[in-house]
């Protein structure tokens, strides 16, 4: 089992799917959990139980990734409830359905916002609390690499982004002794794209493996990541999309 003992995590968007398992396998192997939500607190109140039942400590802390302000006071929240920082998974995200031709540039702003932006200012706000060791992971999609079909263009352009970040800052971080990645999922089973939902049989139809993943089998490649398992692993892209794009 991978030990994450003395860890302390900070998850964004975490109140369910992807994020949730995230936080919850983090906690599963030692480490101490902060995680943001944006809206439904009954879902974050859920994330914190599973967490403590399984003896470790959680904070919820609602924050709006769109928002600059609300991301600074977010990181200072989660030094000051754990003590520091050694873990930030970027893995808030909004989904963006759509052609070029049709864009609402306000949606796309938002897209952009959240899906771009917020990752590169989360870590900007939590760099000065990493140390040697330390780990920067985000999420971002198998679409950011190859699109298999028309409408999600915006959406992938963001997590494509996300690559080279992840890439750059590997190089910037990496002389302190801190890693940074990327993991970037196929079709996961989670309420914004069911394993049930109408276009799912058409998805699985991309796959190798010829279905869905489950959020805790992303959420374990996350975890094998930010373990001391992966300390010679930086600047590196982390394809677990059941084989969509091999």
């Amino acid at each position: 089992m991978i030990n994450l003992n003395g860890k302390r995590a900070l998850v964004t968007g975490a109140s369910r799917g992807i994020g949730a398992a995230i936080a919850l396998a983090l906690a599963e192997s030692g480490a101490d959990v902060v995680f943001t939500y944006r809206h439904s607190a009954e879902k974050a109140d859920a994330v914190i139980a599973s967490i403590q039942n399984v003896g470790r400590r959680a904070v919820a802390i609602q924050a709006d990734s769109a928002d600059p302000a609300a991301i600074t006071q977010a990181v200072n929240e989660a030094v000051s409830a754990l003590g520091g920082l050694d873990i930030l998974i970027n893995s808030a995200a909004i989904g963006h359905a759509g052609t070029i031709a049709d864009l609402d540039v306000d949606q796309f702003q938002a897209l952009l916002d959240i899906n771009v932006r917020a990752p590169v200012l989360f870590a900007k706000a939590v760099i000065p609390h990493l140390s040697a060791g330390s780990r920067v992971i985000s999420i971002g999609s198998g679409l950011g690499e190859r699109v298999p079909f028309p409408g999600v263009t915006a959406y992938a352009m963001s997590k494509a982004a996300l690559v080279s970040f992840t890439r750059g800052l590997s190089r910037e971080l990496g002389p302190s002794g801190i890693t940074v990645n990327l993991v970037q999922p196929g079709s996961v089973d989670t309420d914004a794209n069911p394993a049930d939902g109408a276009t799912a049989d058409f998805q699985r139809s991309l796959t190798s493996l010829g279905r869905f993943a489950e959020p805790r089998e992303i959420a374990n490649a996350v975890v094998f990541l930010a373990s001391p398992a992966a300390s010679v692993i930086t600047g590196a892209v982390l394809t677990a999309d059941g084989g969509a794009i091999a």
